[in-house]
């Protein structure tokens, strides 16, 4: 019986390879045999998620081809990683990817730390920030005070809870988007909203277009369900939406839909403006395509100087284009999952009906919480505080790595909470691998990309400020220095860091 449980062509296992070969060495870099290199980079695609565990790898002549090596490379690769616990091979059954013993499976996404592991490890992998207090508690006990009535009902409400509904159709008219309470869903994250969206729209084999690079549990999220992602590159720098390249992607490929963040985008954190809003609009009007604007980052602008342009939906009047997900996790708390999605009511109530197949609600008393901090102002108080920390943050991580890693380049974003770094031609998969072992924790660029983009990229978050993102570059450039050399950092222990 065979051990595998999906297979990885040759074709695909090859590109997948050749982005992390093609970016630039790092300066006094010594490149290791053609073997050895191949065995690091399937090595780093299934430690990376990548590659699945127990993927059937192809047979060494079809890779070697792809690849355009000898047999005797790839072979001699594939034994070093048997011999390494990273591949598993039975005759007649082929060769498949594992996990040495006592390793931890990889992840697809981008999970936090245990807490357990934090004493060790600074996280740069999530970007979210502690709660806001005193307003956790302040929700939390004000919803507790609503609760009673709510307690004497069956507590399922699919399409969220009424007072909710209103409140936030209330916030979008404020806004100049004129919103009834039938446009709105609640759901449990901006996560629930878009694994909604997708379902509804999407289907299995669906194009989806997605801009290069985006947020990364939202690109797995798409591959799960089994859509085709076309992606589309990012202007330069931090100027938005390549509107040209959009315009082509949406006539040639006819995406069903097509997911982007306009407001301090993750991971760049550019912020488009309103003229390329309205020409986005219009060109997936004209092609058909449902446009998801994600609104999670929204508030969260840093500099006093910021003029945000309207809503997306602005430009779409009638409701029959784009469809907006917000969320209270990144402005307030990742652990209040409360999110929600404006559209059409047609669109509201087709996501309604299909929720019964899904989680049937999202949790009354954090719903609560959730309208208690919209209608008592606690909501604007405590996103102000998240706006003066996350800002702090940026510009200690900010002056920290300019002085310990003046090479690497990146543009501040006026808002967000991530900061989108190309490392000096290092490969981000090797300082995400070799980060881990001298103390922190960072995600790598593939991961925010399509078939292997963006190898030479970090991604990190404002989620340390102070000493401790001083010492999260230290270890940076410590972990720059072992890539550099060519080396696994193996031999360097985390050092506990106390605040």
């Amino acid at each position: 019986m065979a051990q595998w449980t999906s297979a990885m062509g040759a074709a695909q296992l090859a590109r997948l390879l050749n982005s992390q070969q093609d970016r630039p060495a790092g300066p006094g870099t010594r490149r290791p045999p053609a073997y050895r290199a191949l065995a690091d980079g399937v090595r780093l695609l299934v430690l990376e998620g990548r590659v699945p565990v127990a993927a059937r790898l192809p047979a060494e002549r079809e890779l070697a081809l792809s690849l355009s090596v000898s047999r005797t490379t790839v072979a001699a690769a594939y034994e070093a990683l048997r011999a390494e616990g990273f591949l598993e091979s039975r005759r007649g059954a082929g060769s498949w990817t594992a996990v040495p013993a006592g390793n931890p499976l990889p992840a697809r996404g981008l999970e936090p730390l245990p807490p357990e592991a934090l004493g060790s490890m600074i996280d740069l992998g999530c970007a979210a920030l502690p709660a806001p207090e005193p307003w956790l508690t302040r929700a939390v006990q004000g919803a507790l005070e609503e609760l009673p009535p709510y307690a004497h009902t069956h507590g399922d409400y699919p399409a969220g809870l009424p007072a909710l509904r209103a409140m936030i159709a209330e916030r979008y008219t404020a806004r100049g988007i004129p919103t009834m309470p039938e446009q709105i869903m609640v759901t449990t994250g901006a996560m629930g909203a878009i694994d909604a969206i997708c379902h509804l729209f999407g289907g299995r084999g669906e194009r989806i277009a997605v801009e290069s690079p985006s947020y990364a549990n939202i690109l797995q999220l798409m591959r799960e369900a089994g859509a085709r992602l076309v992606p589309v590159a990012m202007a330069e720098g931090l100027t938005g939406w390549d509107i040209d390249r959009w315009r082509q992607v949406l006539r040639d490929a006819a995406p069903r839909i097509a997911y982007v963040v306009a407001d301090f985008h993750n991971p760049t954190g550019a912020l488009a403006g309103e003229d390329q809003r309205r020409q986005l609009v219009e060109a997936a009007r004209s092609a058909g395509t449902v446009l998801v604007a994600d609104e999670t980052m929204t508030e969260l602008w840093l500099d006093e100087d910021v003029s945000m342009p309207r809503p997306v939906c602005a430009f779409d009047p009638a409701g029959s284009t784009v469809v907006t997900v917000g969320s209270a996790s990144k402005a307030f708390w990742a652990g209040m999952r409360i999110g929600w999605v404006r559209g059409a009511p047609d669109v509201i109530r087709s996501l309604v009906a299909a929720r019964a197949y899904a989680d049937l609600g999202t949790p009354v008393l954090e719903q609560l919480a959730v309208n208690w901090l919209f209608s008592t102002g606690g909501w604007e108080q405590a996103v102000e505080l998240r706006r003066v920390q996350a800002r702090e943050n940026r510009d200690a991580l900010v002056t920290a790595l300019r002085k310990e890693l003046p090479s690497w380049e990146f543009e501040v974003p006026q808002g967000g909470l991530t900061l989108w770094v190309r490392a000096g031609g290092l490969s981000g998969s090797r300082l995400a691998e070799v980060g881990e072992r001298v103390g922190v924790r960072v995600p790598s660029g593939p991961r925010f990309g399509v078939d292997g983009a963006f190898e030479g990229y970090v991604r990190l978050p404002f989620t340390v400020g102070g000493a401790l993102a001083e010492e999260a570059a230290t270890r940076l450039a410590a972990a720059a220095r072992v890539v550099e050399s060519g080396g696994s950092g193996g031999g360097e222990a985390p050092r506990t860091f106390v605040a």
